[in-house]
């Protein structure tokens, strides 16, 4: 180190700044100290020598999480253009000490309530250092200030041009602490302490020949001339835990994420290669850009990156910028390469300014045992973890990917949410499952958590499954987990899982849960079936629970209900009808039951008109319901007696967009007859009330079904009446042309009712 520097080098940057991270590789070049201190927890200090492996490739992170705890976590991402990351390489490769200076993780996390990312803390009112310097040299964007004198500078091999840089932001930003004090990072006091104390104990091993990397905002405090009794004043009593650190996989995206776990920095991709361009990162930028749009087919020459480079340098000459910025690159990018659209824009931002790159850690990283497993598993299934979001097909009659649906349902059970279960586009069937899979740097923290449960993800969601069934407290709760024990093949943990079953369904009086709870018990019984589980028992509570829900459904569904207890009904109405479907060939008298059941529900005139409504469709759609019945029901329930609030609801029960209703009306005149003369026959006053409803109703056919529905209507029931003469054809019950017979019958009758009460028919 230089003899006429005076004090330790302290190299003040910005994490994750590309610009900083060239400038340290230069300063530490041109001063070689003999240590370097880096800003983290020093119970990472063990793991240091592992940055130095062939299979450590950033971005990662640095996780720290309490052991009894491993949801009260903390990260300090790194990635190649970290400062941090090029200090820690520079002294590997120079063979001298590097070591974390940061307050412990051990009383950092025992005082948060909450994650935390190791640079950001949680104050409402902060002072941001670099907004403060952007606006006093006329920015107002810090973002393009910082690149303006830090990202673009040239400072490549040129040491003492960098030393100059770091003592000029040192100087900066001790005149902002002495106008701002703390600046509302008030935590930051407790740790500049715990720095200077480890500052001190590098001079008495290294003299002054050591260099320090934190953030520049630490450099004035770190500087100061503070006793060792005041900074031991600001650390007693502090709360501590037990930690435990690891290395884990970070990604870009997750660099640019502010909150959470992020580091908040919004163009990581774009950073990546301001750092690994070493010359004429623009044309290098831009040509990569080119590169994406031909992948997705748009027509981009080497004649439009020749122009857009010169429009980027334009804007930033006009701007008075030593180089374009992001900024100027993706404007000229949208003028010339996609035609003024930001739809290209978008994935340009997404793809190269953000991107999906995901690290990598060594094996020898130490990890938890259910860690191990999983990592096995994965390698075993050839599952990669991915940054990226992609789909994956999956055939369950192959061992393999029945193998991958088994680990992707238990990490579900156990919370990690690597995968989530899709709708499938290539078919229906049950050995088909469909899985959008993402790999979030935060599921290493919940690996860590569901440790507890295992050391092996089968024994750790068997136990995880246990407890969850011990815990429940509603029947609906144990239904779904019995179906979850099913996809995950956990058939140790099903003797567990149906005591509790069992004794919630015989306590729970509700129909309604009751009728929540059934279909997911079929389904696992399907389920059970396709993965060759036995699932007998399962199907016995089943039966049972389909036996009780029979009984007390109709006195349920007439008991008064409101409009919204009605409707809720009505779909544990079609969940029921659907799980008995799937129980039937198992009982053969249970189809018997439930028909009778709807039938019941469809007759009683005391049930809200959407389960009538309901019960007749699922009845006509079961064949058990003939035609000219379905129109007796029909014509009772919109008759004038029926109030048009429940005229509606049946309606909407029987014709739903959602059920088929509208084909339905199509093919068949009389239904359609009836819904429109009641229609037309509602009360102005009422028609306000029920216009609502009935909008959700019709508003849900397909639009080719309402057009031929609007057709029919239009044409009225004369033509109706007409077309079927002509054909010699007319809607069942009915005979194609009057007869005079039968309508002279009733002549008399009218001219009764008409007739005036003096006994003179009316005029």
């Amino acid at each position: 180190m230089s003899a006429a520097r005076q004090g330790p080098l302290l190299l003040g940057v910005r994490h994750h700044g590309p610009g900083s991270a060239r400038a340290v590789r230069a300063a530490l070049d041109e001063a070689r100290p003999a240590a370097v201190l880096i800003e983290g927890p020093p119970e990472g200090d063990a793991l240091l020598e592992l940055a130095a492996d062939p299979g450590m490739r950033p971005p990662v992170a640095l996780l720290a999480h309490a052991a009894d705890d491993p949801g009260r976590a903390a990260f300090w991402p790194l990635a190649d253009f970290s400062p941090e990351w090029v200090a820690i390489r520079w002294a590997q490769e120079a063979g001298v000490p590097v070591r974390f200076m940061d307050l412990p993780a051990a009383h950092s996390l025992a005082a948060a309530g909450e994650p935390d990312t190791g640079h950001a803390e949680p104050d409402a009112v902060r002072l941001d250092p670099l907004a403060v310097l952007a606006e006093t040299a006329g920015y107002d964007d810090p973002e393009r200030w910082w690149e303006d004198v830090v990202e673009h500078r040239g400072t490549g091999g040129a040491g003492e041009e960098a030393l100059g840089a770091f003592e000029a932001l040192g100087e900066a930003m001790g005149a902002l602490r002495e106008t701002y004090g703390d600046g509302g990072h008030h935590r930051d006091l407790v740790r500049e302490a715990y720095m200077r104390q480890r500052m001190r104990a590098a001079r008495r091993e290294f003299g002054d020949g050591y260099a320090v990397v934190c953030g520049a905002w630490h450099v004035p405090a770190l500087r100061a001339k503070t006793t060792v009794a005041a900074d031991k004043a600001l650390l007693t009593g502090l709360a501590k835990v037990k930690v435990e650190t690891t290395w884990v996989p970070w990604t870009h995206r997750r660099l640019a994420r502010a909150g959470g776990y992020g580091a908040g920095i919004t163009s990581p991709g774009w950073y990546a290669h301001l750092f690994s361009a070493r010359d004429r990162p623009v044309e290098r930028w831009l040509t990569k850009v080119a590169g994406l749009l031909r992948e997705e087919d748009r027509q981009v020459s080497s004649a439009h990156v020749i122009e857009a480079v010169r429009l980027a340098e334009t804007l930033a000459a006009m701007r008075g910028r030593p180089l374009p910025g992001l900024t100027e690159t993706l404007e000229s990018v949208r003028a010339v390469m996609c035609d003024g659209s930001d739809i290209p824009l978008a994935l340009i931002e997404d793809r190269l300014v953000v991107g999906d790159v995901l690290g990598e850690v060594p094996d020898g990283a130490p990890v938890v045992p259910l860690q191990r497993d999983l990592t096995r598993q994965q390698r075993s299934l050839r599952l990669k973890a991915e940054a990226q979001e992609r789909e994956l097909e999956l055939d369950l009659r192959k061992d393999t990917d029945a193998a991958k649906s088994l680990l992707l349902h238990r990490l579900r059970l156990l919370g990690i949410g690597w995968g989530a279960p899709t709708a499938s586009r290539s078919g229906t069937g049950t050995f088909r499952e469909t899985w959008r899979l993402r790999w979030e740097p935060e599921l290493s923290v919940r690996v860590a958590e569901a440790g507890i449960w295992g050391t092996t993800v089968l024994a750790a969601a068997t136990a995880k499954a246990e407890a969850d069934a011990a815990a429940a407290e509603e029947l609906g709760e144990v239904t779904a987990l019995a179906e979850r024990c099913l996809l995950a093949g956990l058939s140790e943990a099903l003797p567990a899982v149906l005591r509790a079953l069992g004794d919630r369904a015989a306590l729970d009086t509700d129909v309604a849960r009751l009728a929540k709870a059934l279909p997911a018990l079929a389904r696992s019984l399907r389920y059970g079936d396709v993965r060759g589980t036995d699932a007998t028992a399962l199907g016995t509570v089943a039966a049972g629970l389909a036996e009780r829900i029979c009984v007390a459904l109709p006195p349920a569904c007439a008991a008064g209900l409101d409009a919204d207890a009605a409707a809720e009904l009505r779909g544990h109405v079609d969940g029921v009808h659907g799980a008995v479907g799937l129980l039937a060939d198992a009982d053969d008298g249970l189809r018997e039951r439930w028909s009778a059941v709807l039938r019941t529900l469809a007759d009683r005139d005391t049930v809200p008109g959407v389960i009538r409504g309901r019960a007749a469709r699922l009845l006509l759609d079961d064949g058990r319901l003939e035609a000219g019945e379905t129109a007796r029901l029909m014509g009772l329930a919109l008759s004038p007696a029926a109030s048009p609030a429940d005229a509606a609801g049946w309606i909407e029960g029987f014709a739903g967009g959602s059920s088929g209703g509208g084909t339905l009306l199509v093919h068949d005149d009389r239904l359609l007859g009836l819904i429109d003369t009641w229609l037309v026959g509602v009360p102005e006053r009422a028609f306000t009330d029920v216009l609502p409803l009935l909008r959700r109703t019709f508003g849900a056919y397909e639009p080719g079904v309402k057009r031929t529905l609007g057709e029919l209507v239009r044409r009225g029931p004369a033509a109706s009446a007409e077309a079927a003469r002509a054909t010699g054809s007319a809607p069942e019950g009915f005979a194609p042309d009057l007869d005079p017979e039968r309508a002279d019958a009733v002549t008399e009758l009218v001219r009764m009712l008409l007739a005036s009460p003096d006994g003179v028919a009316a005029a």
